[in-house]
């Protein structure tokens, strides 16, 4: 294995190469994330962003609520210790913004702030000047509050533990075992819809309610691959070490439970999505635009 290094635009990377197959391997990084807030954004960031790069190979650290020069500095000196060092950041706060800036171009290690540009231009764009006050998005406004009672509400109701004042619901879902309901709810209500999940058990029947045309809530049906299902209950039923559920891993058993509930939803015109290969994120997404056409009409 030799090691060659690069040098580009001042910065020195360096790079594996194997010699007996004559292609480089992939260099594993050191990737720093700084935040004057939580990191909640940030990290936010760099998921979407790693997600691009089917190579990357990297180890990941942390710092939070960074708001003073000698903290900088104390990061910077353990990036120079380290090979490929990477730094990200979201400090909104203008002085250490530049401070960061200033201290890694003068140790020549690649550093790039998330927040910086687009506040300037959206300061330039509404004509007003910002803030730049750390944690400003995690103010306790009217929002925040919304947030904490639509997570308090979506607990209360979920599994279809409490189905006595669904009117209060902004999203209900409804799907058989294992689609996903209780981490989309959970993620929805983060965002501040009060939501509940129901799920489709054979032979019971769904709260009247739902069937009633007056109800303002958003009804959706969840559904997936039956063999996917089967899969993922197997799975679950190894964990529980539970061996008396031979309906519920049995495949043509799964396969008329969604059967029967594309057909109910299907029946009561309810939109529905197909959550087998989706992330809960983009099931939420789905849901959240479903939501705002029916609230739009």
């Amino acid at each position: 294995m030799l090691i060659l290094f690069e040098k580009k635009k001042n910065i020195c990377i360096t790079k594996n190469y194997n010699q007996n197959t004559n292609k480089f391997m992939p260099e594993k990084y050191n990737v720093y994330l700084i935040s004057d807030s939580t990191g909640e954004t940030l990290d936010r960031i760099f998921l979407s962003l790693k997600s691009q790069f089917n190579n990357f190979e990297y180890d990941k650290k942390e710092f939070v609520f960074v708001r003073t020069e000698q903290q900088i500095d104390k990061i910077i000196k353990e990036c120079e210790q380290q090979q490929n060092s990477i730094i990200l950041y979201t400090i909104v706060e203008t002085r250490l913004a530049k401070y960061i800036a200033i201290k890694t171009e003068e140790r020549k290690i690649p550093c790039f702030g998330i927040l910086g540009n687009l506040i300037l231009t959206f300061s330039k764009l509404l004509n007003q000047k910002a803030s730049h006050k750390p944690s400003a998005q995690h103010v306790l406004d009217d929002d925040y509050y919304k947030r904490i009672e639509a997570i308090q509400f979506t607990m209360v109701h979920d599994d279809g533990k409490k189905t006595s004042d669904l009117e209060q619901s902004d999203i209900i879902l409804l799907g058989v075992s294992r689609t996903s309901k209780t981490p989309t709810s959970i993620y929805l209500a983060n965002r501040g819809f009060k939501t509940v999940n129901i799920p489709l058990v054979m032979n019971q029947q769904i709260p009247e309610i739902l069937k009633n045309p007056d109800l303002k809530s958003c009804i959706i049906g969840l559904y997936a691959d039956p063999e996917r299902l089967s899969d993922i209950r197997r799975n679950r039923v190894s964990i529980m070490k539970d061996k008396n559920v031979t309906n519920y891993t049995n495949l043509e058993s799964i396969k008329k439970e969604v059967d029967d509930s594309r057909k109910m939803f299907k029946k009561n015109n309810w939109p529905t999505i197909d959550v087998t290969r989706k992330s809960v994120e983009e099931t939420a997404a789905s849901i959240v635009k479903i939501y705002d056409i029916q609230k739009s009409k």
